[in-house]
């Protein structure tokens, strides 16, 4: 297995994920090295020390060998098709050959040659070309007749040591730095020369890289270049290039540079690292490192690192490592003598891979909702039981709880399987919010272990939930036994009362309910009753209703007369006489009839629990037995009731006297004889008061239009102090003033009027009368006109409207000369006299 760098592990996500390239490729390091490697987007080629090429797929399996030569192969190299490969190795040999076709080239060199590269569209006959490198570069070109011809591109600055061709630019190092060679101009258009000149040229050799077709990457020794070929103006041309090179980045490194790749705008570098060593204070090779940096323009940002643990890195040298890169997958190879570790770009299952491994579990499950279509290996459901069972070690138990509706959704297997969890480490209650109540329903037993855990430890949740749940989830009965035990313990208990009413009342038993209702004196037993037409089964209930809420019950039963009657109601109310009181009160506001037979019986009722209503029943009632109300009101001294009665009897004397008597008002007493109206009342009240100056005063002031005051006045004893005397004779006076000034104003108005409807009346009966075809003789009953108009007519008209034909009038007496109209005078009306005789 491969592994990353395992001395402290870091918070911040890798970027890559590396996997050793085994199968084949373990075969061949174990008993060869590699030397170089180039990659293609469907294989890979391999280069060994012993002279062998293999090529692999990506797995490393080996698909073909050809062995090349006895010594190192130095470089291969393939078309972009992936259908021509080149070969060179240390002893001069160079093969450049179809790998599905015949056509091959070979040459062996009189020195080592480290490097080959064919151009990129070799497949196409156009583009048969090739350049090689040892201490010079060459161009090989296939001419006509499929000959080969060489041009010498570059010599004299020492071995060429990499080369890397991209469309029609090729890039070199030698000894002196990078050029740049323009194949279709042929064209040299730059040098870049490298910075730091000390180090070996063999030992850290130059890493080159094409971006794209005009931007190429420079890394050598601890610099990195980033250098852009661009167009030359045509002002500028003269005899310069018509392409130039701008660096538009440069950088140090803190390792000496093994390879480089792209990577989206980011570069991926692989860095030789040499460290030393605190005991032996001794440099020695530690693991390479692959950076992946973001470029600017004279520094850089880092955004990952890791150290690579290969095989044999104690002994790999700088020039011992290479990069090669796989641009349709991003994927890179890092390649060493004893070891072949491919980096790939984690996807979405290696970032959840992460999250889970750090036990972000949230944002593991927020990662593969998100992407749940890119992600191959994970399950959200997986990663969700995960998260439950982690928040659940952790003791967060309700949160946990939570996740579950998220997480199980509508899965009833699971859930069941999850409360069992739950319950195993006595977590039953946290997970009770939150169970399904529909879509799904899980199995009855499960609501019923939540509820029986509730029962045990907290009555209070236990209600609730019973208020919260459909009754169906559960099996009623057992629940209902269940709270019944627990009663037996805790008789009283308030809680689980009102919990079995509800039961109850959801299994329709509801006189059970109803009875609990009662003895909790329940808010909603009015409701209960009504819902559910309970009336029956409150019959012997009353009282126990009554003693709840009286009003609310005295409305219920007189709303529902038809179910629970009257004398019902009375008789169980017997020995309960305020209620049955407030009962038949509110009865008789609302009809004075109903309870007509119970009228005697609310006498004393009203007499024990409210007087003040008892004058007005008294007044209201038409049924009422007045003697046995006047007996009872004597009995109890109730003055006002008793003169009411004794009025309503007709023994007005005996009223009067109790007023003046038990009552000293005279205001009352005036006021009792002004409504009754009757003379030898108002004797009375004068001879009772004619020797009490108070009362004579109070009737002086009010007796004056009712009686004439002299009676009173005549019969005062001479010498007898009355309380304020004068301002009552001075009040009388006025009175009488008064009276005579209404009578006056009286008579001016009737005068007026009378006057007024006499001119009217004259004015009415001096209008004239329209007499036409349609009217007619109230005798014949024909046309009052004749039809010719011509012959003579005579036609007698009322004021009364009535019309007659001369002719049909009878003759009047001599005794009354006056002719009236037969209609009127026949319904006793004032007869109206002729007003017009008309004749022709």
């Amino acid at each position: 297995t491969y592994s990353r760098d395992e001395e402290e592990e870091s918070e911040e996500e890798p970027k890559l994920k590396y996997e050793r390239l085994s199968n084949g490729v373990t075969e061949i390091l174990q008993k060869d090295a590699a030397s170089c490697m180039t990659v293609h987007d469907k294989f890979l080629a391999l280069g060994t020390h012993y002279g062998k090429v293999y090529l692999l797929d990506v797995q490393g399996n080996i698909t073909q060998k050809f062995d090349v030569s006895p010594v190192k192969i130095n470089q291969i190299s393939l078309d972009e098709s992936g259908e021509h490969m080149g070969v060179c190795s240390e002893d001069g040999k160079v093969q450049v050959f179809g790998l599905y076709s015949g056509e091959e080239f070979h040459e062996t060199f009189d020195c080592p040659i480290k490097i080959i590269a064919v151009h990129p569209h070799f497949v196409r006959s156009s583009c048969k070309q090739f350049v090689t490198g040892g201490k010079k570069l060459l161009l090989f070109e296939r001419s006509w007749m499929n000959r080969w011809k060489s041009s010498v591109l570059h010599e004299g600055e020492g071995n060429i040591r990499s080369v890397k061709w991209r469309g029609h630019l090729i890039a070199w190092a030698n000894n002196m730095g990078v050029k740049i060679f323009d194949i279709t101009s042929k064209q040299r258009i730059t040098n870049v020369p490298r910075d730091d000149i000390s180090l070996r040229p063999d030992m850290y050799p130059c890493s080159l890289c094409w971006k794209d077709n005009v931007t190429l990457i420079i890394g050598w020794g601890t610099s990195v270049k980033i250098c852009s070929v661009k167009e030359r103006h045509a002002s500028e041309m003269r005899d310069l290039p018509s392409r130039y090179v701008e660096i538009v980045s440069q950088f140090e490194t803190e390792f000496h540079i093994s390879g480089l790749a792209p990577l989206c705008d980011q570069l991926v570098v692989l860095s030789y690292v040499k460290e030393v060593s605190e005991k032996t204070e001794r440099e020695y090779c530690a693991r390479p490192r692959l950076d992946i940096i973001q470029p600017l323009s004279e520094t850089c940002e880092e955004i990952s690192s890791d150290a690579l643990t290969v095989r044999g890195f104690q002994e790999n040298e700088c020039r011992d490592y290479h990069l090669e890169y796989s641009e349709g997958e991003s994927l890179f190879y890092i390649v060493s003598p004893r070891d072949v570790v491919v980096a790939k770009e984690r996807d979405q299952d290696d970032h959840i891979d992460w999250l889970l491994e750090k036990k972000k579990y949230e944002e593991a499950l927020m990662a593969a909702e998100i992407s749940q279509r890119n992600i191959k290996r994970h399950k959200i459901l997986d990663i969700g039981l995960a998260y439950i069972n982690h928040l659940v070690e952790r003791g967060e138990y309700d949160i946990a709880a939570r996740k579950c509706q998220k997480i199980l959704g509508k899965n009833a297997a699971l859930w069941e399987y999850e409360v069992y969890k739950f319950k195993e480490i006595g977590q039953l209650k946290a997970v009770s919010p939150y169970l399904p109540r529909g879509d799904p329903v899980l199995k009855p037993l499960i609501y019923e272990m939540v509820l029986h855990e509730f029962l045990e430890s907290d009555y209070e949740g236990f209600a609730t939930l019973i208020r919260e749940w459909p009754g169906d989830l559960y099996n009623n009965s057992v629940i209902v036994q269940a709270v019944r035990d627990h009663l037996k313990k805790d008789s009283q208990n308030k809680t689980l009362l009102k919990t079995l009413a509800e039961l109850y009342t959801y299994d329709k038993n509801y006189g059970n309910a109803l009875e609990i209702y009662l003895t909790l004196r329940h808010k909603d037993v009015f409701q209960l009753i009504h819902k559910h037409n309970l009336f029956s089964s409150i019959k012997d209930k009353i009282v126990l209703l009554m003693d709840f809420d009286s009003e609310k019950a005295v409305d219920m039963l007189l709303d529902n007369e038809d179910k629970i009657s009257i004398k019902k109601v009375v008789e169980e109310l017997e020995d309960r006489p305020e209620l049955q009181h407030v009962y038949l009160h509110k009865l008789f506001k609302r009809d004075h009839h109903k309870g007509q037979r119970y009228h005697e019986k609310q006498i004393s009722l009203y007499a024990e629990y409210d007087r003040p209503n008892l004058l007005p029943f008294l007044r209201d009632s038409t049924h009422c037995p007045l003697e046995k109300a006047l007996e009872i009101c004597q009995q109890r001294n109730f003055v006002e009731e008793t003169v009411y009665l004794l009025s309503r009897m007709g023994n007005s004397r005996s009223a009067l006297k109790m007023i003046m008597e038990e009552l000293h008002d005279v205001d009352k007493a005036i006021e009792f004889a002004k409504e009754q109206d009757d003379g030898e009342l108002w004797e009375d009240l004068i001879l009772y008061s004619i020797d009490k100056p108070p009362f004579i005063t109070g009737l002086l002031n009010n007796i004056g239009t009712h009686v004439d005051p002299i009676l009173l006045i005549h019969r005062i004893k001479e010498g007898m102090e009355i309380p304020n005397l004068r301002d009552s004779l001075v009040k009388i006076l006025q009175d009488y003033n008064l009276q005579i000034l209404l009578r006056e104003g009286c008579k001016k108005i009737l005068v007026a009027d009378s006057l007024s409807l006499l001119k009217k009346m004259h004015r009415t009966q001096m209008k004239g009368v329209l007499v036409d075809e349609e009217n007619i003789c109230e005798s014949c009953l024909s046309p009052i006109l004749p039809t010719d108009a011509a012959k003579p007519f005579s036609v007698v008209v009322f004021h009364c409207r009535h019309m007659f034909h001369k002719e049909c009038l009878p003759v009047p007496s001599m005794n009354s000369p006056t002719q009236y109209c037969n209609i009127c005078s026949a319904k006793n009306r004032g007869p109206g006299s002729a007003i017009l005789e008309m004749k022709k």
